[in-house]
């Protein structure tokens, strides 16, 4: 379907316009091919991560030191130093190239508790992104912090814009002047593209530190209205920049005219094929997915999973018209050169180039995985600041006895360690034992929640350090107590669930306890979906049933305790019976670590009994505990 733009006027480029200063016709427009490179949700995630792979079937040269064959090598993945250079090498084999990244730069690792984003920013700019979009979580340190981080990814040559079209910073706020913009307009052959950036509103506004005043508008509102102005500028070109998660930007498209591409965040989805699943992730749709727009035209959506694991490569045909004629592309999953093997208990030795070789070529037969050098400037930028942070990572403080899965809502498919189906009765292995944490080291608790979004990262099995803690529970939260009906806790847990399933909420808002245990029936209506409520004060004594008329101790973190994420009743307590411990809440799970330790104890799964979800139904009415149920 052809795009209606205005005419151009004298002197000005548009499609057919009249003529310009000199007496010829203004240019017209033509097609374009573009090769968009993109990432998201990286949280401060700067450094590779280790896959392990089944080398089983290859007949490796190397043996172990009782001489039997390996059938396991680890390898590193991801990380911002290979991921530059997967950047630099993909933008030089093609001509016009737009590098973009859809937000939540920062919060997640001790590279942001310790550099508030600096570390971020630096390795950001060896990429030099041209856009990047505000997601919910640059907000974390309120505007202040924002504008901080800003000032260090505009601190060097490279000038990336910024951008949240719907974003309205209050006129005191420390970015309401040269920080933000609502678009920007890149030129590639001659031919004009218009970015938009587009920020989730409820989310951010209810889980973020915004200064009092700055507000988030309406999401589909906002994109149109900059849609309609860069179509009447005369481009025809338009690229989203989401911070909306993945669902929701398939809405998006559906209802907006205009928008050609949209390049998303927020919700950590991988997209890709079967690769994947043998690596022994998760994804969940096609890489990209096409859907179609208010016109009846296609739409290219895209988003690049999470934690810097790699690169989204679109590539998009426009006609003359800017109407999208193809999208294509896929993931690339960067791999180290290297391969390391447990030798023995104590020794791991690297693969030889023969053997290497022989893995390499397993891992790279799919496209998606590409065996990748790592940038030089990146990895030195890296290894100052891990000179700072190698102090707090050495710090063992503890040991985990088996893999701990992450997962918000049962059956989600959050965990980069575990399958799906580890965690879709119960949910979280690690976000259940967090909250105990919380709970053992506050002596006046009955009982403890935790939101699910609160706990970032999977625990894998062997020594914990405290660089560890403060990956896995990253933000500058402390713990408070909070003296609560048993009627207002199944209040707070129907307020969160019912967040973390409406359109703008967070799945992150999922509630996860100690000491407290429950049901869960997603297809029933607000108030109805938890049942069965059963306390058991500090996992102390026998279970019985949570007393709706009488007073518990509630420990949990002081930023759902304010009300936020969607714990809306918690902000119903005040005065004396709201009690700030002032500890950080990575410091009450590391005390609790500590605890175990000196006990001669390990961290492990807590027993079935204990999950606070003891059986959960989807919203498809499909009881997890059938063992048939594929979402949540």
């Amino acid at each position: 379907m052809a795009r209606t733009v205005k005419d151009g006027q004298d002197g000005q480029d548009g499609q057919n316009g009249s003529n310009g200063s000199d007496g010829t016709n203004a240019p017209t427009a033509k097609a374009l091919d573009l090769t968009i490179l993109h990432m998201n949700d990286h949280h401060s995630h700067l450094s590779a991560e280790t896959l392990d792979i089944d080398t089983s079937a290859l007949a490796l040269n190397a043996k172990t030191e009782a001489d039997e064959a390996i059938s396991e090598v680890a390898v590193e993945y991801g990380g911002f130093p290979m991921l530059t250079t997967l950047f630099n090498t993909l933008s030089n084999q093609h001509t016009n190239v737009l590098k973009l990244h859809s937000g939540d730069a920062v919060t997640g690792t001790l590279y942001f508790s310790l550099f508030n984003g600096t570390a971020d920013a630096a390795v950001m700019n060896q990429i030099c992104f041209d856009a990047f979009a505000l997601g919910n979580h640059e907000f974390d340190g309120g505007d202040s912090g924002l504008a901080n981080f800003l000032d260090s990814l505009n601190a060097s040559a490279c000038e990336t814009a910024t951008l949240a079209a719907n974003v309205q910073p209050s006129a005191t706020s420390a970015i309401a002047s040269g920080y933000i913009q609502p678009y920007t307009i890149v030129e590639k052959d001659g031919e004009k593209i218009g970015i938009i950036g587009i920020d989730i509103a409820s989310k951010t506004q209810n889980s973020s530190f915004l200064d009092a005043g700055t507000l988030l508008l309406d999401e589909t509102e906002t994109a149109q209205q900059y849609i309609d102005e860069l179509t009447a500028a005369g481009i025809n070109k338009i690229i989203l920049m989401t911070h909306y998660q993945y669902a929701n930007d398939l809405t998006l498209a559906s209802n907006l005219t205009g928008v050609d591409v949209i390049v998303g965040g927020d919700s950590h989805t991988l997209l890709g094929d079967s690769t994947f699943t043998k690596l022994g992730f998760n994804p969940v749709a096609a890489y990209p997915t096409i859907v179609t727009n208010k016109d009846g035209d296609t739409t290219c959506v895209v988003h690049a999973w999470e934690y810097a694991h790699l690169l989204g490569k679109l590539d998009v045909r426009f006609d003359a018209d800017g109407v999208v004629t193809q999208c294509s592309g896929h993931p690339y999953l960067p791999i180290g050169t290297t391969f390391t093997y447990a030798y023995n208990g104590s020794e791991d030795r690297t693969l030889d180039a023969v053997d290497a070789f022989t893995v390499t070529q397993q891992l790279t037969a799919d496209d998606d995985v590409v065996s990748t050098v790592a940038d030089s400037n990146s990895a030195a930028i890296l290894a100052g600041y891990d000179q700072v942070a190698d102090v707090l990572r050495q710090t063992v403080i503890g040991t985990i006895s088996e893999d701990l899965c992450l997962e918000r809502i049962p059956g989600q498919g959050r965990s980069s360690i575990c399958d799906v189906s580890d965690t879709t009765v119960h949910g979280s292995d690690i976000s259940n034992i967090v909250a105990k944490a919380f709970m053992t080291i506050t002596p006046t608790a009955d009982i403890a929640i935790q939101n699910g979004g609160g706990v970032r990262v999977d625990v894998a099995s062997g020594d914990y350090t405290i660089a560890d803690a403060y990956s896995l529970l990253p933000f500058a939260n402390t713990m408070a107590t909070l003296e609560m009906t048993g009627q207002q806790i199944k209040n707070v847990l129907e307020d969160a669930f019912d967040y973390a399933l409406s359109e703008g909420g967070s799945t992150g808002s999922y509630p996860y306890a100690s000491g407290l245990r429950f049901d869960v029936d997603a297809s029933q209506a607000k108030g109805s979906r938890f049942s069965n409520l059963e306390v058991n004060s500090r996992v102390a004594g026998d279970w019985g049933a949570l007393d709706l008329a009488a007073t518990y101790t509630v420990v949990t973190n002081n930023y759902i305790a304010a009300g936020q994420d969607g714990y809306t009743t918690f902000a119903e307590i005040t005065g004396d019976a709201y009690v700030d411990t002032f500890t950080e809440y990575a410091q009450g799970f590391m005390d609790y670590v500590k605890q175990l330790s000196d006990a001669g104890q390990t961290v492990n799964k807590l027993p079935i009994s204990e999950y606070s979800t003891q059986s959960y139904i989807g919203t498809d009415s499909c009881n997890h505990s059938s063992g048939s149920c594929t979402g949540f």
